[in-house]
């Protein structure tokens, strides 16, 4: 389903707002445990004021409750599937939930693929939420500080779940719509190496090794019934434009 279908899926947003001391303490409490995630690293490029408020908008909604599935069956369904496949990396299965509800919002309000963002994160940060990259990259999706600057508030936390999720959805959003939707090259941008095909293959390949969803092998597991050995079509990999 893609953003604008059910009035933009109710709309759930907001990078929570807690006071700027606060959000220094969680930072630093972060950091202190952190280890450092093998990524690469957004680069700054000037962005136009138009842009600049599109992206700051973007990351600023007010947060509602409701999920972006279509309907709830489908929820279980899918929540159910991924959370077994995150289980190991993830163990606490209310956080695991939590964290997969937050993810597949933010990526089907960005108009991504939520599979597709969990083989990022699985590439970028090996799904550690208080990852920090030898650039300074940080959380889940390995965001980039400057871009608090750019088009957030002084107090938002990268540490923070849905803060880094939606921070990193749009980010990536971005870099899509300025490719004119080559993967290959947008995926490029986010881990700072445009035009190299290791980091945009290997996103794709965590993607449909790992991550892609089969709602017909979803229900019978769901019914503890024995699945099916249905494997989608690898994808090819993919190369430069």
């Amino acid at each position: 389903m893609k953003p604008g279908r059910r009035g933009l899926l109710h709309a759930l947003g907001g990078v929570p707002a807690g006071a700027a001391g606060l959000a220094v303490l969680s930072g630093l409490s972060a950091l202190s445990g952190a280890r450092r995630a093998h990524a690469g690293a957004q680069r700054y490029e000037p962005l136009q004021a138009t842009v600049r408020a599109s992206l700051s908008r973007a990351i600023s909604d007010q947060v509602v409750s409701f999920h972006a599935f279509d309907t709830d069956g489908e929820a279980k369904l899918w929540l159910a599937d991924m959370g077994r496949r995150l289980e190991r990396r993830i163990p606490d299965p209310q956080l695991r939930t939590e964290f997969l509800m937050t993810l597949h919002y933010e990526a089907t309000r960005a108009g991504l693929d939520a599979q597709l963002v969990l083989g990022l994160i699985q590439v970028e940060s090996a799904f550690r939420k208080y990852a920090v990259s030898s650039a300074g990259a940080r959380g889940f999706m390995q965001v980039m500080p400057f871009w608090i600057d750019v088009i957030g508030q002084p107090d938002h936390n990268l540490f923070h779940l849905r803060t880094n999720l939606r921070y990193g959805c749009v980010i990536l959003r971005h870099y899509v719509d300025i490719e004119q939707g080559n993967l290959f090259r947008a995926l490029g941008r986010y881990n700072g190496s445009l035009g190299r095909p290791e980091y945009p293959n290997l996103v794709v390949t965590a993607w449909d090794s790992h991550w892609k969803f089969d709602p017909r092998t979803a229900t019978q597991l769901a019914s503890g019934a024995p699945a099916l050995q249905v494997r989608a079509d690898p994808s090819a990999p993919l190369r430069p434009r």
